[in-house]
């Protein structure tokens, strides 16, 4: 049975964990960020972002990460799905659709009127997921990225 909650200190290892495997995952070297950047970046004074974990018992499964935007529509407020990862032997189990409940549910909480996010053209398992929830692509949007 799958679980999803808020992430909280104690999950400081896990969520360490989970984003070096998402780094691998995309190409990269399977690091594991410093601690203190993720308290910082998740229950420090002005916290960057909210992580939502799926648990099954005590082993943590997956993570989703967003933060809320403004504005989106006219005044409306939007929420951004940064990441949605789930770890290997997660995968097709429902933990990512869970995660994505989750996280509308959220948006529905905070008053958002809508969710984004975007995926990689070279990650079918994502595109099929989202193809699979029935959310279709949108056309109108460029994405850019400028390293700092």
């Amino acid at each position: 049975m799958v679980r999803i909650s808020p992430a909280t200190e104690h999950d400081l290892e896990a969520i360490a964990d989970i984003l070096g495997e998402t780094e691998a995952y995309y190409g990269g070297e399977n690091d594991r960020p410093p601690l203190d950047q993720i308290r910082s970046a998740l229950f420090g004074e002005s916290p960057a972002a909210v992580c939502l974990l799926a648990h099954d018992g005590d082993q943590v499964l997956g993570l989703a990460s967003y933060s809320l935007l403004w504005p989106a529509a006219g005044a409306d407020s939007s929420l951004y799905l940064k990441e949605l990862y789930v770890r290997e032997g997660a995968r097709r189990r429902g933990v990512a659709r869970a995660l994505m409940d989750a996280v509308k549910s959220a948006a529905v909480k905070a008053g958002c009127s809508r969710v984004e996010w975007t995926a990689d053209t070279d990650n079918p398992p994502a595109l099929a997921l989202y193809e699979a929830l029935g959310v279709p692509q949108h056309q109108g949007k460029v994405f850019y990225r400028v390293s700092l």
